[in-house]
């Protein structure tokens, strides 16, 4: 959930550092920090932003061509300055920055205080910091011995970056079960969290996997194991543009990405098919065909919106294809035993690829021997690298904490899945594909038309941007939906808000309609309209205020509702791309209306690494 930079090369490291912890922030941003190697370690660390971190260090010596920096969600210790990263070890000599849990660092740090160890901060960070000195002063090794000596004694997730003050040549980085990457330039040396801090100075990356450790020394780059085993690093170029992780002129990036989804449909379902011969061009369907065809079961695993998209994944598996599907929170499915078969096949969904929950029920699953199909959107990432098979998003870099374009990525490319399974399970005619990818192919245009709605949802706004509670209703595919609008108002806005089968609203949330709850209903022009319509009578009858997402046309809805949503008609099983979007939007406004930061909600990040 942190976010790391660190560089070493011919520039001055500060410019590059500030710059990449603005762009990783989005991981969190309780606190911030950095060290500088210039002949002194200088730290300069805060509780607060990169702005608060700018302000710290204006006037400082900030010179040094070795450096490293981090942007922090709180774990281990509340956010303040002292719990910052970067943490140093007994002497000072040793810095470090970690985004993880190390699970074992009170018996940790109960050793190193028997033998004198004083520590400063409430983190687990820390820990490892004095642990690696402690090591490397009784032991007379050197530092890259050091660091993988203390590493087979942690337990836990990290990604660590760690640099000396007796050592100004050495830059090093390890991983296990948090993401790093090392970036490769001209006599410079980059490692990240994510690529973003990256992508202007070089796109030549290597991703360390599990249980590796980056040895950068004398500007050359070498790669170990925590075994000890030399590893040969695996060089990939980076196709992401600079220009995606900037905001291009909107107020946020969140209204960016909401703005960006009728590309981002287009591209994640772009080359996939073929309308004119009926066609899939997916390896998973290719590779897996004989399993797909003999599959007795689906599990799909997620958390949060991607846990949205799955139940919009079982709605489509289950209609289209005709297999069973179970939708699993994956924090839940780890722990809970659960029956999985061989002939299984289980869809993990994860925006960044690295949800630790999600990792953990794939590793979970692949034990029972299970068929993993990862669905994400961060190239190189660690479930893509989990998994056996599975698709990328193509949703470019989503900066915005509350997911909108990942969550209509992951749904399109579900739905290809599910007509290709259906293909191949004899469920499906070469017309119904035929009718399917046009469908299909008209997605983009009716997402662009259901954006000019943002005028009247601004309005809409505005009226109950005050409110304390929202509920959302939706039936069928309208569930999903219901879920993820109301899961964006609380993320944003932080008002209370529910999503639940329209028709359980009379099974106990009846109770809390009256004429200051609004209740947010979709109510498009489905196979079940005419319930959903006798669902918003029953809300109208207590003086509940409608919000009525609707098909365009619908002059029955309107009579009945406060304020209507047209978007326009499209298939049933095709309306979560469309309907979706002006929950968006109204989540959005909400929550500028009360003045919260959208991009930057409070308590969350972006990429959930730890459990």
């Amino acid at each position: 959930m942190c976010g790391i930079v660190a560089y070493i090369g011919h520039r001055e490291a500060y410019p590059i550092l500030i710059k990449g912890l603005k762009r990783l922030e989005y991981r969190g941003y309780d606190s911030a920090g950095i060290a500088l190697l210039n002949g002194n370690l200088n730290i300069y660390k805060c509780k607060g932003k990169v702005a608060d971190l700018e302000n710290i260090v204006a006037g400082k010596n900030i010179t040094g061509s070795l450096g490293m920096g981090h942007t922090r969600w709180a774990t281990h210790g509340e956010p303040n300055d002292t719990n910052s990263h970067p943490h140093i070890s007994q002497s000072g000599d040793i810095a470090i920055i970690h985004n993880g849990i190390i699970e074992n660092y009170a018996t940790l740090k109960e050793e190193l205080s028997q033998r004198g160890h004083e520590f400063t901060s409430d983190t687990d960070t820390e820990v490892l910091a004095h642990l690696i000195e402690d090591i490397k002063n009784n032991t007379h090794t050197s530092l890259e011995e050091a660091v993988r000596l203390a590493l087979h004694e942690v337990i836990g997730a990290y990604a660590i970056v760690i640099i000396s003050k007796n050592d100004p040549t050495k830059l090093i980085g390890a991983r296990k079960g948090s993401p790093l990457v090392v970036g490769i330039g001209d006599n410079e040396y980059f490692m990240a969290s994510d690529a973003t801090p990256i992508i202007e100075y070089t796109r030549n990356v290597t991703y360390l996997n599990d249980g590796e450790i980056a040895f950068i020394k004398d500007g050359k780059l070498s790669i170990k194991t925590i075994q000890n085993v030399e590893k040969t690093p695996y060089i990939e170029k980076l196709e992401m543009n600079l220009e995606t992780i900037e905001k291009g002129g909107y107020e946020h990036f969140m209204l960016k990405e909401i703005h960006e989804q009728p590309r981002s449909i287009y591209d994640s379902l772009r080359g996939r098919f073929d309308p004119i011969n009926c066609t899939f061009a997916m390896r998973s369907l290719k590779e897996f065909e004989t399993k797909i065809k003999n599959l007795k079961r689906i599990i799909i695993v997620g958390c949060g919106t991607s846990w949205h998209a799955g139940l919009v994944g079982e709605y489509l598996f289950e209609d289209i294809a005709r297999i069973p599907v179970e939708v699993e929170y994956a924090s839940e499915f780890r722990y809970r035993n659960p029956v999985i078969n061989e002939d299984d096949l289980v869809i993990a969904i994860s925006q960044s690829g690295e949800t630790a929950d999600t990792l953990a029920a794939i590793e979970l699953a692949k034990e029972k021997g299970a068929t993993i199909f990862g669905l994400c959107n961060v190239v190189g990432s660690s479930i893509p690298r989990a998994s056996h098979a599975g698709a990328y998003t193509h949703a470019g870099p989503e900066i915005g904490v509350a997911s909108t374009k990942a969550f209509t990525a992951q749904v399109a490319v579900l739905t290809l899945w599910a007509f290709g399974f259906a293909h191949l399970r004899g469920k499906a005619s070469k017309q119904d594909l035929r009718n399917a990818f046009a469908e299909l192919e008209a997605i983009p245009a009716k997402v662009e038309k259901t954006l000019e709605r943002e005028a009247q949802i601004i309005e809409i706004a505005k009226l109950f941007s005050e409110t304390n509670n929202a509920l959302y209703l939706g039936r069928g595919y309208g569930f999903p939906v219901a879920l993820e609008g109301a899961l964006k108002l609380k993320e944003i806005s932080y008002i209370h808000a529910e999503g639940y089968p329209a028709a359980e609203m009379k099974h106990g949330p009846i109770a809390l309609i009256d004429e200051a709850m609004p209740v947010v209903v979709i109510a498009t022009k489905s196979s079940i309209y005419e319930k959903v319509i006798s669902n918003i009578q029953e809300v109208k009858a207590r003086k509940g205020k409608i919000i009525a997402i609707v098909t365009e046309g619908d002059n029955k809805v309107r009579k009945m509702a406060d304020y209507v949503i047209e978007i326009p008609e499209t298939k049933e099983y095709l309306e979560p791309l469309v309907a979706t979007i002006p929950l968006q939007l109204l989540s959005y406004y909400v929550a500028i209306q009360r003045g919260c930061n959208v991009d930057q909600p409070r308590n969350l990040a972006k990429s959930v690494t730890v459990e």
